[in-house]
């Protein structure tokens, strides 16, 4: 007869509450990272909604223009007047675009309402867009001259054109057949396959 079938069973069952105060610890420590995750996200979200992140927003005074401008690390102002068409159109590929981009800051500003920005940025023609980063302005768009000249001009051109001034964020690509983790979507398949990535 065995006499160490019982301790045998006693140091299982403390092996096993061992691993169950490891699991608890290891799911607590991922728990209070998920959580600050979560908060750190929700904050970006606030702020994105205070600072008009999303949006295409309409400013009445320079004041304001400079404030955004210099406290703001992406931002566009298209500077416009209300009776040119051009600048509606501008208005309406603007608006699409800024809903694409939460981490630029879209602006509007009637040229009438800013005599001191249109002079010292010599704006001339209308529409103008400006980008800025940092609060230094990097390119200017002005009419839809560099993105095909014409009221057509898609709004891929103009956002192409605002992604090479690096004023937007390049999107995350994820290439086919893989997660946004990296790991391929779905079984593995065979390495002799035609379509191989």
């Amino acid at each position: 007869m065995n006499t160490n079938y019982g301790s045998d069973e006693s140091d299982d069952d403390e092996l096993f509450r061992e691993l169950e105060r490891d699991d608890d610890s290891y799911l607590a420590a991922h728990r209070e990272q998920r959580i600050d995750e979560l908060k750190r996200e929700m904050q970006k979200l606030e702020e994105a909604k205070t600072y008009a992140y999303g949006t295409y927003e309409t400013i009445s005074t320079e004041s304001e223009v400079l404030k955004i401008t210099t406290t703001t690390k992406n931002c566009v102002v298209h500077f416009a007047h209300k009776n040119f068409r051009r600048c509606q159109l501008m208005d309406t590929h603007l608006n699409e675009i800024a809903r694409k981009h939460q981490k630029t800051r879209f602006v509007r500003i009637d040229v009438e309402n800013a005599p001191f920005l249109v002079e010292k940025l010599k704006v001339q023609v209308l529409p103008c867009v400006i980008p800025f980063i940092d609060g230094a302005s990097v390119d200017r768009l002005i009419g839809f001259e560099l993105v095909g000249d014409s009221d057509n001009v898609p709004t891929s051109a103009i956002e192409t054109w605002l992604r090479n001034t690096k004023v937007l964020d390049l999107p995350v690509l994820v290439s086919r057949g893989r997660t946004i983790f990296g790991f391929a979507d779905g079984p593995a398949k065979d390495n002799d396959s035609d379509d191989d990535y």
